[in-house]
C-alpha cells in the first residue's frame, strides 16, 4: 500500500478511497447497490402505452359515429314557416332523431322540430323538413342527430 498523501486542503487520500468513490458515497448514505431505476422506467413505460392505447381507442370511436347530419339549405316560405334540406349519414340502421330550431333576427327560437328517421329507412338520404314558427324566423339552424348510443348531437 502507498504512503498517505495529503492535498492542498489538508484531506487525508488514500489510493483504496480514491478508488471507490461510490462505494464510499454509499456507506455514508446508506444507499442500497440495486438501482430502481430500471423498474421506474419499466413503470412509466406501462402507463404511458396504457394511455395512448386509450387516447387511440377515444379518438377512432369519437372519429366514427352512428349517425352524422348536414343542413343543405333553408328558405323562408312565410312569417310561420320554413323549409329546411336536411341529409342524413347513417353508418348502421339504427333511429336517428334530429333536431332543427329556426331562429328570428335577435337570435331567440321561433320554431323548432325533431325529424325521427326509422332505422329501416335508407342510409343516406335528403329529407325535406318544415317548420312553424311563432313570428318571422331569418335562418334554420340543425342541432345535430342522436341515437340511442349516440347522445351529442352530430
Amino acid at each position: 500500500m502507498r504512503k498517505p498523501t495529503t492535498d492542498p486542503l489538508d484531506t487525508l487520500v488514500t489510493e483504496s478511497s480514491a478508488a471507490t468513490p461510490a462505494s464510499d458515497l454509499n456507506a455514508r448514505y446508506g444507499r442500497g447497490g440495486r438501482s430502481r431505476r430500471p423498474l421506474l422506467i419499466g413503470a412509466v413505460g406501462v402507463v404511458v402505452l396504457a394511455g395512448l392505447t386509450w387516447l387511440i381507442w377515444v379518438a377512432w370511436v369519437q372519429s366514427n359515429p352512428p349517425v352524422t347530419s348536414q343542413l343543405q339549405g333553408f328558405e323562408i316560405v312565410s312569417a310561420t314557416s320554413a323549409k329546411a334540406t336536411l341529409k342524413v349519414d347513417r353508418s348502421k340502421s339504427v333511429e336517428a332523431n334530429c333536431r332543427l330550431q329556426a331562429k328570428s333576427a335577435d337570435f331567440s327560437i321561433v320554431g323548432e322540430v325533431t325529424v325521427t328517421v326509422p332505422a329501416d329507412a335508407p342510409r343516406h338520404q335528403v329529407l325535406p323538413v318544415t317548420l312553424t314558427t311563432q313570428r318571422s324566423a331569418t335562418s334554420v339552424v340543425l342541432v345535430g342527430c342522436t341515437t340511442a348510443d349516440q347522445h351529442r348531437p352530430r
